[in-house]
């Protein structure tokens, strides 16, 4: 029988699992179909898993809130790092823009000084600093190595960080599958959106597997982040998250023939380095921890 840390940790391996599938689905189809469509797809097919959670007596009125400028601002938020990211992974090797996005604790912190006026004393600016440095190592600004694309994984941790202080504040009072489906409704709109600008390409029989895959394997990825935290000790639970980087890496060579730079290796290790020491700073000061691909 399973402790509840225990079970908090499977939750986490199982979302890591989720979000790393949906990574390397959104790479395998980026070639063939824009990315307005996989957005698309991530949003309607994310529905399935969601309305699996919502309560029975809720179905007729499941979208009341009392703070619907807040879950407007999270949904937009989160829809312009999701289709970010989804940039990112068409254009960058895998494990570069997974290594990232692994720094957008520290953009939280940065933007909690002002929203939430937490303090932040030498050790997180110290952190801080570690991993805007690694971040730099990663995108090697000024070499022949440098990508411009570089730039979406970045916004992904900027849409993440106003993500973030928004759940921070919705969690509260608000329930996981209302907050899910904002957010959710907006991917379906940008996607429809951004289809009406361009031809829908027909999937394959295959292919719309894939992309049903990416839809449920975005949701269900957050559904367990969530249950692994409302479980277990946050502070347990994080390292486990970037297994995803070891999933980006070996993906990343055995799929899609990309061996990561050594300037990659060391800059990932800089950002994770310096979200540890984050998340322990925040688990001793007794703040809320913002954990990574909250998304």
């Amino acid at each position: 029988m399973l402790t509840q840390n225990q079970t908090g940790i499977l939750y986490m391996v199982l979302s890591t699992v989720a979000f790393s599938l949906m990574d390397i689905l959104v790479k395998l189809m980026s070639p063939y179909y824009p990315t307005g469509e996989l957005v698309f797809c991530r949003g309607f097919f994310g529905l399935i898993p969601i309305f699996f959670i919502i309560p029975r007596h809720k179905y007729k009125n499941f979208f009341e809130t009392k703070k619907l400028k807040l879950h407007l601002i999270r949904a937009a938020a989160g829809a312009f790092a999701m289709i970010s990211i989804y940039f990112g992974i068409r254009y960058l090797p895998l494990a570069e823009a997974v290594s990232i996005t692994f720094a957008a604790p520290v953009f939280v912190t940065i933007l909690s000084i002002f929203f939430l006026q937490e303090k932040v004393r030498f050790i997180r600016w110290s952190a801080i600093a570690l991993g805007l440095a690694g971040v730099l190592v990663v995108l090697k600004p000024g070499t022949e190595l440098f990508s411009i694309y570089s730039i979406f994984p970045i916004f992904f941790c900027l849409g993440f960080s106003v993500v973030a202080i928004s759940i921070k504040k919705l969690s509260a009072t608000e329930p996981d599958y209302l907050i899910m489906i904002f957010f959710t409704f907006a991917l379906i709109l940008y996607g429809f959106l951004s289809i009406l600008n361009q031809d829908w390409i027909m999937p394959t029989m295959k292919d719309l597997v894939f992309l049903v895959l990416i839809g449920i394997f975005g949701s269900v990825g957050n559904m367990m982040l969530t249950m692994s935290i409302r479980r277990s000790n946050v502070s347990s639970v994080t390292p486990i998250k970037y297994l995803s980087l070891v999933f980006a890496i070996i993906s990343g060579m055995l799929l899609f023939n990309e061996l990561p730079s050594t300037s990659t290796y060391i800059g990932a290790g800089m950002i994770i380095l310096s979200s540890l020491i984050i998340f322990r700073r925040e688990q001793g000061k007794k703040i809320t921890t913002t954990i990574t691909r909250q998304i």
